[in-house]
């Protein structure tokens, strides 16, 4: 079921109060109206602080001011009239003792009437105390097909032509955007370029990236790692290629489902971080970054709110790449953590979703300590694959210096001894072979001349590799990965 038969279900139920979280006021109430015309008949109130109720004369302007007051209008109607009551950013008040009775008193008797109270708020902030007679509702972003109706009636209006193919483009570039935001930046279009055409996707992506950043939940990430800059782990790059096509239309006509995601599990900087961003070029989808710290607020419920929200943006962009580093820390901090569950809850509505997800959605999870995720975490059906990124080999640290010489040095790259730098770096990792290239650098800066293999090989033996300050945990992490129970990123 949708929103709206969902809506209007409970309608017809009698539920007395329901609470729907949303940002646009504007589009839901534009649907409320909608429902009380076309499906269940009823009289519209609407009132928010500083106006009072709107729409009904005899009532125009009653409680400005005064949340308490607007509950007793409720109280005033006959029995038998039917009537909805919007109350707009209602949850500031629901801690109030005279507001909490006085809406456990209305429930008991809307139940029998054909009346329903509708909270509309941004966040969801219910007290304990009113949590069983609240009904909670979502309000999904705008779907494809809304988009695209916008766009058609935009085109109309502007006496413009729009090919099927990119109004198609441009429909899947605004997905993930608000309705009121889709107009604005379609407004910023049409003023800079005149129309609207497939060079204005730039501009929708990078109204995008604003309002995800708005959020303070995800981050949009640049895509801005090529497979040519990942060293060696030849057995993901293959997994990678054949699935290059697996969001395609061809894909979904061949019948075959989304691909879930990936848990990248290994040492620190053997480069678990630059494939997630990997991916994304490689299958050209946008990044989203999610840091599971910033999912847990101080009020009673906002953590979920939190989650839900994140998973809302994700499926709204899909297709798309959401990249969670150092996943582990989250289901270790769960164990230790003293708050009431709600962690165990937060991961719990997120493990579930990505067992269930059926949207073009690709988690990519990275994790230093597999001690730590739990095993079902673990099984098939939350990923596609579980891989481990150990140390790199001989050939492999040739290749990752190679990558970093090419990036600083693409005109005399082939100067540098690759087989003499590949030996004397056993045990090192990606990250710290890039970091002895960029000392070897500085020798040379400050001495005014180019820097050489020489310098290269004093920097690396100047650096002590974490993987003989951290043997003991690195030979448990080969051990788990040797017992068969993950694929190996490299040959």
């Amino acid at each position: 079921m949708n929103f709206l038969s969902d809506f209007i279900l409970l309608l017809k139920a009698r539920y007395p109060i329901i609470y729907i979280s949303t940002s646009e006021e504007e589009r839901i109430e534009y649907l409320i109206k909608y429902t009380t015309k076309k499906y269940v008949p009823r009289v519209y109130y609407s009132w928010d602080f500083i106006d009072g109720y709107q729409g009904n004369p005899n009532d125009k302007g009653f409680a400005s001011r005064n949340p308490l007051e607007a509950l007793e209008l409720i109280s005033k109607l006959t029995p038998e009239t039917g009537a909805i009551f919007v109350l707009r950013d209602y949850d500031n008040f629901l801690k109030d003792y005279s507001i909490i009775r006085k809406l456990k008193n209305l429930s008991k008797t809307l139940k029998t009437q054909p009346k329903n109270i509708i909270i509309i708020s941004s966040e969801i902030n219910i007290p304990d105390t009113l949590k069983e007679i609240i009904t909670v509702m979502e309000f999904p972003l705008p779907s494809y097909a809304e988009i695209s109706e916008e766009l058609k009636r935009l085109m109309k209006s502007l006496q413009q032509e729009i090919s099927d193919e990119v109004l198609a483009n441009i429909s899947g570039a605004c997905q993930g955007l608000t309705l009121e935001r889709i107009r604005r930046v379609l407004s910023k279009i049409i003023a800079q370029y005149g129309n609207v055409n497939e060079s204005s996707i730039p501009l929708i992506l990078e109204e995008k990236k604003q309002i995800i950043q708005q959020t303070q939940l995800l981050d949009f990430c640049t895509a801005d790692k090529k497979i040519c800059d990942l060293g060696g782990l030849n057995n993901f790059k293959k997994w990678l290629d054949i699935r290059s096509k697996a969001f395609s239309k061809e894909a979904t006509d061949y019948g075959l489902p989304y691909p879930k995601g990936l848990l990248l599990v290994g040492v620190q900087g053997t480069g678990k971080s630059v494939a997630a961003r990997v991916i994304a070029d490689s299958w050209n989808l946008p990044l989203l970054r999610l840091d599971f710290g910033r999912l847990f607020g101080s009020l009673v419920g906002q953590s979920e709110s939190r989650i839900r929200k994140v998973i809302q943006i994700a499926e709204a962009l899909s297709p798309c790449v959401l990249w969670i580093d150092e996943i582990d820390k989250a289901f270790a901090s769960s164990q230790n953590s003293g708050d009431n569950g709600t962690t165990n809850r937060v991961l719990a509505t997120f493990i579930t979703w990505l067992a269930e997800k059926i949207t073009p959605v690709f988690v990519v999870a990275t994790a230093n300590n597999i001690s730590w995720i739990p095993p079902e975490v673990l099984r098939k059906g939350r990923f596609d694959e579980v891989f481990f990124l150990s140390l790199p080999n001989y050939d492999e640290r040739c290749s990752i210096f190679e990558v970093h010489l090419r990036r600083f040095r693409p005109k005399n790259f082939s100067e540098f001894q690759y087989p003499l730098l590949g030996k004397v770096s056993k045990d090192f990792s990606g990250a710290e072979i890039e970091q002895v290239v960029i000392e070897a650098m500085r020798l040379g800066f400050n001495e005014k001349r180019e820097f050489t293999t020489e310098d290269i090989l004093s920097s690396i033996q100047n650096l002590v590799p974490l993987a003989r300050t951290k043997n003991k945990e690195i030979q448990e992490l080969k051990a788990w990965a040797e017992s068969g129970n993950v694929n190996l990123a490299s040959d």
